[in-house]
């Protein structure tokens, strides 16, 4: 009964992870471009950070499943501690840099940040010269 439990729990946080991950990237993506680093480190850190407790629970509950193994009436606090202690791994890993992620994320978003501030300076220039040219 209790290995239902946990399972069920795990399936759960597990589904939790997954709507968060996919708020965040949705956020990241659909955000206009901004030059503020900050603010894209940060983003960046995070969604490494939840990808990697996603990464890290699921080998974590892989590994540490004893086939055979007596339930426990303890079960669902443990796996909630366990839950704990592997988003702050995640979250302490992310923040340390990570395995990469992060940061090839920062370098995209900082891409399409400049990107779009260079499209807006020549949508600027275009405007000016078609007001000078409605001068003449």
């Amino acid at each position: 009964m209790a290995t239902s439990m946990s399972t069920a729990s795990l399936t759960s946080q597990s589904s939790l992870l997954q709507s968060t991950e996919d708020r965040m990237l949705h956020q990241l993506t659909s955000q206009p471009a901004t030059k503020d680093s900050s603010k894209i480190e940060k983003g960046a850190k995070e969604f490494e950070a939840m990808l990697l407790t996603t990464w890290l629970q699921q080998a974590e509950q892989s590994i540490a499943t004893v086939p055979g193994a007596e339930d426990d009436e303890d079960a669902a606090g443990r796996e909630q501690m366990m839950s704990l202690g592997v988003q702050s791994v995640a979250t302490s890993l992310a923040a340390s840099g990570g395995i990469g992620i992060g940061r090839m994320i920062a370098q995209a978003m900082h891409s399409m940040a400049d990107k779009a501030e260079m499209a807006a300076q020549d949508q600027g220039t275009k405007a000016i010269k078609t007001d000078i040219v409605k001068e003449r």
